[in-house]
């Protein structure tokens, strides 16, 4: 997503705890910067993209963090997947400070961000977004304005359920042809030519096959985000059976070590359960 950027000729100050990581972006032509406060104090919008909501909340609020050195008028955009609840909270730090806040999650993972095709999930004020559409049109092929801070991050929960029940599915449908003797490659052809297949069995149906699963989207990290849908559920009062199984099937899985590999791994994590 920073190369997309700095392809498209902005001017780019990046940030990494490890600066090894950033020495690519270098030789491209990003500036480096040494705390999270000199990104502020340099860039006009600032773009936070991390594991999770403490992970946020220390780039935020730290010594050097972010909002040491953000000015009126500048412009926090949170791309990581974070609660509703904790995105309201950091706009809330940020407009302290007299400058803007957008959460922007995405859907997509490493292939999509390369070609400039993730869905952009946006929650803030419509101007604010529209400020930063040219920054968005580069890094997404969809930008989907759900409303005020908090409903961007809500709406990449709902997304992440569906991608994470649709994983599952096809694991589970696969493993229960295979324990009827059906041959793996005859079911994966099936589902491919049938009404349930998806873009997203298309891109996982190799790792199937093949039983390979390196990370495009982390395990761990759907396991968290449904635990952050359990969460949103429980208090709006709801009973959503698929959404609570599949937490307890990502949260085994990842406690059974399969959390660093690909979340089509689900289908691994099953299979020893079941085989």
């Amino acid at each position: 997503m920073a190369r997309r950027l700095l392809d498209a000729h902005f001017d780019l100050f990046v940030y990494n705890r490890t600066i090894k990581k950033t020495e690519k972006l270098a030789e491209a032509g990003a500036a480096v910067c040494k705390t999270p406060k000199d990104i502020a104090e340099n860039a006009d919008v600032i773009v936070t993209m991390l594991t999770n909501a403490a992970a946020v909340e220390n780039v935020l609020q730290g010594e050097d963090g972010v909002l040491a050195g953000l000015t009126k008028g500048k412009t926090v955009v949170d791309m990581s997947t974070v609660s509703p609840s904790d995105s309201i909270r950091f706009a809330k730090w940020v407009e302290e400070k007299r400058g803007h806040f957008i959460d922007a999650p995405v859907s997509g993972s490493v292939q999509p961000a390369k070609e400039g095709n993730l869905v952009i999930l946006a929650g803030g004020r419509k101007e604010e977004i529209d400020a930063v559409r040219p920054m968005f049109e580069v890094l997404g092929k969809t930008i989907i304005h759900f409303g005020e801070n908090g409903k961007g991050s809500a709406a990449k929960l709902s997304i992440n359920l569906l991608l994470g029940l649709t994983i599952e599915g096809a694991s589970e449908a696969i493993l229960f042809g295979e324990k009827l003797g059906l041959e793996k490659k005859d079911l994966i052809e099936m589902i491919s030519a049938s009404a349930c297949n998806t873009p997203i069995f298309q891109m996982k149906k190799k790792a199937f096959l093949q039983e390979d699963f390196p990370a495009a989207f982390m395990l761990e990290l759907m396991a968290k985000d449904l635990g952050l849908a359990k969460e949103e559920i429980k208090k709006a009062g709801m009973s959503l059976p698929l959404a609570d199984a599949a937490e307890k099937t990502y949260s085994r899985a990842k406690a059974d070590g399969t959390g660093k590999a690909d979340v089509a791994a689900v289908y691994q994590a099953l299979k020893q359960l079941n085989f």
